[in-house]
């Protein structure tokens, strides 16, 4: 298999960043969708996917949220980028010319306050960079994009306004997604475990499926509830727990959800990237 990694959106995203940030060495392959980029990973056309979960100011990817439990790929690893957005415009426009600005919904949500202050009309695009190229091969003074720098530099734009997102903490959770499962070894290590389930229709059921991890001491990072199949009920849940599952406790915790669970999948047990220590210090200091 050829060493090629895809993400979605075009060259220059900040996909494209993470890909080249943590797999120097492969050819890092752009997907007009994430459909697109499970598929090519599942097909064997390409080993890994760099995928967008979340984001400090915007929330969780939802589209990624029932992807995952709907694929086999595999989570291997995960990524933290802090972001830093650019307003960029062709040769000639300025802020005082721009009517509005282009992107990504996400990134859009991420500077809300810097569009609102320069009087501009958002207009969602299908990514980043896509915006970026597109307002290039508009030629006009009055369209901008918000993009990496990495799009400016592609597409020749001129950046007109540098970091604009609203907060400084702006970072993305990425994963990466393999076709087979490979877990991380226990006992190197910090390790994350992700998995997905859905509870029986008993009384208290989500409650006593989650008891087992407070009573073996399991932190918990991450547990959200979405709809299926057009249901107005949250049925199906997602979730990130610190440790392994070979480990004891995490062991005993994933032994009781299952029992109050009617389905019960992982989706991941991947080696905690180093961000995690490094802003837990930072919000003890």
């Amino acid at each position: 298999m050829s060493r090629r990694i895809v993400f979605q959106g075009e060259p220059g995203a900040n996909s494209h960043i993470a890909c080249r940030e943590v797999f120097p060495a492969y050819e890092a392959v752009p997907c007009p969708t994430f459909e697109d980029a499970f598929i090519a990973v599942e097909g064997g056309t390409a080993e890994l996917a760099m995928i967008p979960i979340e984001n400090t100011v915007a929330g969780r990817v939802a589209d990624i949220h029932h992807l995952m439990p709907r694929s086999q790929l595999q989570i291997v690893g995960e990524f933290f980028l802090p972001l830093s957005h650019q307003l960029m415009g062709v040769a000639g426009a300025s802020l005082s010319t721009i009517k509005t600005v282009q992107s990504h919904v996400m990134a859009l949500g991420q500077c809300r306050k810097a569009i609102r202050t320069l009087g501009l009309t958002a207009v969602v695009g299908g990514d980043t960079a896509g915006s970026a190229r597109e307002i290039a091969d508009a030629k006009d003074v009055t369209r901008a994009a918000i993009a990496p720098r990495l799009a400016a530099e592609i597409y020749g734009l001129n950046i007109l306004a540098e970091n604009i997102e609203d907060e400084a903490h702006n970072t993305t959770r990425f994963v990466i997604l393999k076709r087979e499962a490979d877990w991380a070894p226990a006992g190197n290590g910090p390790v994350m475990t992700t998995f997905v389930f859905r509870v029986r229709n008993v009384p208290a059921a989500l409650y006593k499926a989650l008891g087992g991890f407070a009573t073996n001491g399991v932190n918990m990072t991450k547990l959200e509830s979405y709809q299926l199949d057009g249901e107005f009920t949250a049925t199906q849940f997602y979730a990130d727990v610190d440790g392994h599952p070979d480990e004891r406790p995490l062991k005993l915790a994933l032994e009781e959800l299952a029992f109050f669970s009617r389905e019960m999948r992982i989706l991941g047990v991947y080696p905690a990237h180093p961000f995690r220590t490094t802003r837990t210090a930072k919000a003890e200091a």
